[in-house]
């Protein structure tokens, strides 16, 4: 009888073992694989992605970097993939209406994860709620998406070149426009070599110290005619300074201004000119005939225009004239000759 008593006390340490180690390796498995929770210490969430990248069932989920749950389930709905997740409780406040989710890479070649971003704003996201996804940022595709439009870019470039196209190209390909080039350098190299040697105006201002100080001189000659001008100064200096020339000056503007406002207005002969249409009419008529009338004397018509271009008749009235002064000279120096008044009666 005590033998059986033994032999069940026996028993009973290795199943009381058996269940420590079971619990044991439970919280092993617990520590190990995240930091969820039991499944009373948990919640769901649900996201969708156009593509999940080889994200698998049991991958990490982490809220800012730490790992705060696991993919419980992937399904297609429709076009997307969608995501349940299953997180820890501890994040219902971290994880809120304005969090992304986003696939990232445990690191440069490791294993997809999700990466939740921390909410700033909005309540927080129920259980079996979504998150909004997003498109994650540096991620090696877009690495590789970005050297091989640069790769292109620099192909079509190397292409354009070798075919002659812009400047560059040109350079390459045209022996014309590398000797326009090489002929180019030639010059500025002659012309700074004239300048090391003293040669020309340039040169001597960089090389003679006798032009410099001839320059500084002129500078400084213009900074006191300068500075004299604003102290008043001389001619120029009282022009500038001058308060009543600043009057006089505006007192002119003020009149131009109102000689013009009363061209404007059309009043005085010269704004009836300009605003009188009947007036400007009459004028036009008037410059008409005289244009006419001048055509006329060009083209010798009439006594006018004959006297302007008949020589003969000019030369005539010119002879006419001389004895009409001959005839007038002997009158005054013998009037009686000339002025006989004879008066008879009956």
């Amino acid at each position: 009888m005590p033998r059986t008593r033994s032999l069940a006390w026996s028993q009973l340490k290795v199943g009381i073992l058996a269940i420590v180690g079971l619990v044991l390796t439970a919280m092993f498995i617990f520590f190990i694989g995240g930091q969820a929770g039991f499944g009373w210490q948990q919640y769901h969430l649900k996201t969708r992605f156009n593509d999940i990248q080889g994200l698998k069932t049991g991958a990490v989920v982490r809220v800012a970097g730490v790992e705060v749950g696991t993919v419980d389930d992937i399904r297609f709905v429709g076009t997307e993939v969608e995501v349940v997740l299953k997180v820890s409780k501890a994040m219902r406040e971290r994880i809120r209406t304005d969090s992304r989710a986003s696939i990232g890479t445990l690191s440069l070649l490791g294993a997809p994860v999700i990466e939740v971003s921390p909410g700033k704003t909005g309540p927080s996201v129920p259980d079996w709620g979504y998150v909004p996804s997003q498109r994650p940022y540096g991620q090696l595709a877009d690495v590789a998406e970005g050297a091989t439009r640069s790769l292109g870019e620099a192909t079509r470039l190397l292409q354009d070149l070798r075919a002659g196209k812009g400047t560059v190209g040109k350079l390459f390909t045209d022996d014309a426009l590398y000797r326009d080039l090489a002929t180019l350098v030639g010059g500025a190299e002659q012309v700074v070599n004239s300048l090391n040697k003293g040669d020309g105006t340039i040169a001597r201002l960089i090389q003679d110290p006798a032009v410099y100080r001839e320059v500084s001189a002129a500078v400084a000659n213009l900074s006191d005619i300068t500075g004299r001008v604003r102290r008043g100064e001389g001619g120029l200096g009282k022009l500038l300074q001058d308060e009543e020339f600043a009057r006089s000056v505006s007192s002119m503007a003020g009149n131009l201004d109102e000689v013009t406002a009363r061209l404007k207005r059309g009043e005085g002969t010269a704004g009836k000119l300009l605003t009188d249409e009947a007036l400007y009419t009459r004028l036009n008529s008037v410059s008409d005939r005289l244009d006419h009338l001048v055509g006329r004397l060009n083209e010798g018509e009439g006594t006018a225009g004959r006297l302007l271009h008949d020589r003969q008749l000019y030369e005539n009235m010119n002879e006419a004239a001389n004895e009409l002064r001959a005839l007038l000279g002997e009158i005054r120096k013998d009037p009686k000759k000339y002025l006989n008044i004879k008066v008879s009666l009956f």
